[in-house]
């Protein structure tokens, strides 16, 4: 995935919200997700989908559930570019 993309995702705040949320692990899409905004349903899987196409969020079934969780990997590589940029050794 190109940065600009993941940069783009990471420009909106319900985003930015649910990956604070995941950041203290796995939540049920609509249950522990969806419940928390004021949004409908289709609005959150649109930027869960957003987000899961960054590869910023990952999701795993579990019967009719999906659950998502916090993608570290790539947050570290965006860590890195800015830490270049700033030039600090990594």
């Amino acid at each position: 995935m190109k940065k600009e993309n993941t940069w783009k995702a990471l420009s909106d705040p319900v985003r930015r919200e649910i990956l604070e949320m995941l950041r203290d692990g796995k939540k049920h899409a609509t249950g522990e997700i969806a419940s928390r905004f004021s949004l409908t349903n289709a609005t959150v899987s649109y930027h869960l989908s957003i987000l899961k196409s960054t590869d910023l969020i990952r999701e795993e079934r579990a019967g009719t559930y999906i659950y998502y969780e916090l993608n570290t990997s790539v947050l570290d590589e965006m860590i890195l570019f800015l830490q270049g940029l700033k030039g600090e050794e990594q």
